[in-house]
């Protein structure tokens, strides 16, 4: 059951990704920040530092505190189920991680930074060129990471590794990725493709399972709602 739904999560993000791709500016003429390949360097980071690591359908984000580790938020299951620090600092497994999005349960967690790449490059505070506000100094960004450790709730979109980082480095928490995510769903909504295709469905669920409430109230509402909203 959970291979099943990793999957249809991992298509449902990937099919967001490469709409968000088509909806994403440009790059400027100012060549980017080169990533910080293999191996991984901590010393060349600073306390307080906005590390960022690309996966394949998102970004993720942490704060260096120093000393090789990295604090940073992580939806995770197992803190609600156990106050084993032990087991709690073991890595997150796939399964951990999907149950912590569906139950909406997260923890800010301190790992090495090579376990926080997990492979990858890293990129290192790009954000500030973007972001409205300054940075903070560096130990006041790290010591906002550090009283936050612990279990949180989680949100996909309201409360993830993004709000974090940008609300201990620049004091309000923000999500670029948030933020596209809502332009693609509202072009989605407004494309009058999705109203007839909605309605198509709604007459095939119809054709499938007969006329009834549970599938004629659906078949009509939702296709209004979407035309209304277009």
């Amino acid at each position: 059951m959970l291979d099943t739904l990793t999957f249809l999560l991992e298509r449902l993000f990937l099919l967001a990704h490469i709409k968000l791709s088509s909806l994403t500016p440009p790059p400027a003429t100012e060549p980017p920040l080169p990533l910080r390949d293999e191996p991984v360097l901590p010393h060349r980071f600073q306390r307080g530092d906005l590390l960022e690591v690309p996966r394949t359908l998102f970004t993720h984000f942490g704060i260096y505190l120093g000393e090789d580790r990295v604090a940073h938020l992580i939806p995770d299951i197992l803190p609600v189920l156990t106050a084993d620090r032990l087991q709690i600092q073991q890595t997150v497994t796939n399964s951990r991680l999907l149950l912590g999005v569906l139950t909406k349960r997260a923890s800010i967690r301190v790992d090495s930074v090579e376990d926080f790449a997990y492979g990858a490059g890293i990129v290192l505070n790009r954000m500030d060129r973007e972001a409205v506000r300054s940075p903070l100094p560096g130990e006041e960004v790290a010591q906002r990471a550090e009283l936050l450790l612990g279990s949180i709730s989680y949100s996909l979109l309201w409360n993830n590794c993004e709000h974090f980082v940008t609300y201990c480095r620049y004091g309000t928490g923000t999500s670029l990725q948030t933020e596209q995510f809502c332009e693609w769903m509202k072009s989605l909504v407004r494309d009058q493709r999705t109203v007839v295709l909605t309605a198509l469905l709604g007459l095939l669920a119809m054709a499938c399972w007969g006329v009834s409430s549970g599938t004629a109230l659906p078949a009509l509402l939702v296709p209004f709602t979407l035309w209304m909203a277009s």
